[in-house]
């Protein structure tokens, strides 16, 4: 497992179909980071959808990317906007948006999203599937 997300490689395989628009997700609902301010650990529920173009990442490679940040000192939004701009730079999709919802620390949830534009048209988008904190109520 790469130690650091920068030191993660994100394999990439060709799309097998490049001309249809289809929705691609991936869910990792037990993704951890590093609070950079106290070096607690912060758990999170992402959520990842893209339209590919003419590369798919490699679902294993996503795995070890997304487990290098459990020793990553970073702030929610850095993470969240960070990993989309990983992901953008080396896929290229035609679409990506990722809804990162954090679990309260300190009594405050914080939930990031990032979209890359309008999805493609005629592509269905599913919610994220992942309801806001509401604690034991």
């Amino acid at each position: 497992m790469p130690a650091r997300p920068e030191d993660a490689v994100l394999d990439r395989i060709p799309n097998a179909d490049p001309d249809s628009a289809y929705v691609v997700r991936f869910t990792c609902p037990e993704f951890t980071s590093l609070c950079p301010v106290t070096g607690q650990p912060d758990f999170a529920h992402i959520v990842i959808d893209y339209v590919p173009h003419r590369w798919l990442v490699e679902s294993k490679a996503l795995k070890l990317y997304m487990h290098s940040f459990r020793n990553e000192a970073s702030f929610h939004e850095s993470v969240t906007v960070g990993i989309a701009k990983r992901l953008v730079g080396e896929l290229k999709p035609r679409w990506l948006r990722i809804a990162a919802f954090f679990y309260p620390r300190g009594g405050i949830p914080i939930d990031v999203f990032f979209q890359t534009g309008e999805p493609p048209r005629g592509v269905h988008v599913p919610d994220p599937g992942v309801s806001p904190y509401r604690g034991r109520g």
